[in-house]
């Protein structure tokens, strides 16, 4: 002990502390909390595959949480089948939509939080603020007005009733105008100009990489926004061949009210179905936000 004490002495090494008992506890209740919070979030979705797996009679006699009797081929096959195929055409329109809109929508936020980050202008202030108050604006509330100029603009019933709207998004302004404001010196559009770029040039060439972490934000948020929608083409779609997947799964649920034909296991196939474009959306962006990451530890 002599000998310990005396090199602890000797290195400068100071003795060990004692770990607290309110950072034990502290510890515990964080992992407790992370613990709940991954049941939470990974339940429903355990649940939605084990149930896509099972036949009709057993999603309602077996434990919902295990497997029973393996039918996912069985259920695959109906799914695609079942009415010659709607819930294909549901999925490319859902496919189309989703992108057209997201895409236009990223191209004219981007575009506008460039302009209001780079720009100094009248009217800059007041305009930020009506983009932050439309923030407080139900978005039911402008469903009425809506249906009725599309009405007289004869977009009822067509893909543009849902692509249109997508376009325009107030959060995914005021988001890329923080991010550029961020992401891009001032300094370098300055040298730009003086090489002689126009301003055009500056925001394709220099703007819209710099921001392609936010922008691909902007397009993921926007894309699971639309890729959900519900409310939109319930309103503005007539047609069955035009609905979106949401829209089709509800009316398979709602045919067991009206019909007393019971399609549950059909609407748990599809929606394990219709996750599968969000995910490998969300895998294949991953590198935008890796490079937005290493881009800020290297500046």
């Amino acid at each position: 002990m002599t000998t310990t004490l005396d090199r602890r002495t000797v290195t400068g090494a100071a003795p060990r502390q004692p770990v607290a008992p309110h950072s034990k506890r502290t510890k515990a209740t964080v992992l407790f909390g992370l613990i709940a919070f991954t049941v939470y979030s990974v339940a429903p979705v355990w649940w939605l595959i084990v149930s896509a797996t099972k036949g009709q009679s057993d999603l309602y006699t077996t434990n919902g949480l295990w497997f029973a009797e393996f039918r996912l081929l069985d259920n695959f096959r109906e799914l695609f089948t079942y009415q010659d195929g709607i819930f294909l055409t549901w999925m490319w329109n859902t496919v189309v939509y989703s992108f057209a809109g997201t895409a236009g929508m990223t191209l004219i936020c981007v575009a506008c939080g460039y302009g209001l980050a780079m720009y100094r202008f009248r009217g800059r202030g007041v305009m930020m603020g009506c983009i932050i108050g439309s923030f407080l604006v139900p978005h039911a509330l402008l469903t009425i007005p809506s249906f009725l100029l599309y009405t007289d603009l004869r977009m009822i019933d067509t893909p543009w009733a849902i692509i249109v709207p997508s376009f325009f998004s107030a959060f995914s302004v005021y988001l890329a105008k923080v991010y550029a404001e961020g992401a891009i010196p001032h300094e370098l559009l300055e040298a730009a100009r003086i090489d002689g770029a126009g301003e055009y040039r500056m925001f394709f060439v220099i703007g819209a990489r710099l921001m392609s972490t936010g922008a691909a934000t902007i397009f993921l948020l926007g894309f699971v926004g639309s890729w959900n929608s519900f409310f939109g083409p319930l309103v503005y779609l007539r047609s069955q061949d035009k609905w979106t997947v949401m829209l089709g799964l509800y009316s398979w649920l709602k045919v067991k009210v009206d019909n007393s034909t019971d399609l549950t296991g059909l609407v748990v196939v599809g929606s394990i179905v219709s996750l599968i474009p969000m995910v490998a959306l969300m895998v294949s962006m991953q590198r935008y936000w890796r490079s937005g990451v290493t881009l800020g530890s290297l500046k």
